[in-house]
């Protein structure tokens, strides 16, 4: 499973040559609404596998968690489905908060 540093995405989603990949939040609603990554779309971990079929196999998605660990199942998950391109933001949101954006609520 590839992982990526919140530093490696926020350098990724600033790089306009680059096509921005889709920001997939695997938590639960009551956590996305605390805070989240702009142009994140929630997806929470346990509706994955009945959503899957939304997704584009063929595209950059990065999963996304509070801390990298439910992401990381995601990942796997999806992986064994045939989605090639996913990758872990290790760290999830509160390492993004720890190192991108301190402005950006934590819980």
């Amino acid at each position: 499973m590839r992982q990526m540093s919140p530093r490696e995405l926020a350098d990724w989603l600033a790089d306009e040559r680059r096509p921005k990949p889709l920001l997939l939040d695997v938590r639960e609603p009551v956590e996305f609404d605390i805070c989240r990554i702009e142009g994140s779309v929630l997806m929470p971990m346990a509706s994955v596998p009945a959503r899957q079929q939304e997704l584009d196999p063929d595209a950059d998605i990065v999963v996304i968690c509070h801390h990298g660990g439910r992401s990381a199942q995601v990942c796997m998950f999806l992986e064994r489905q045939g989605f090639p391109r996913v990758v872990n933001l290790a760290g999830g949101v509160a390492g993004w908060a720890a190192q991108v954006d301190p402005s950006m609520p934590q819980y």
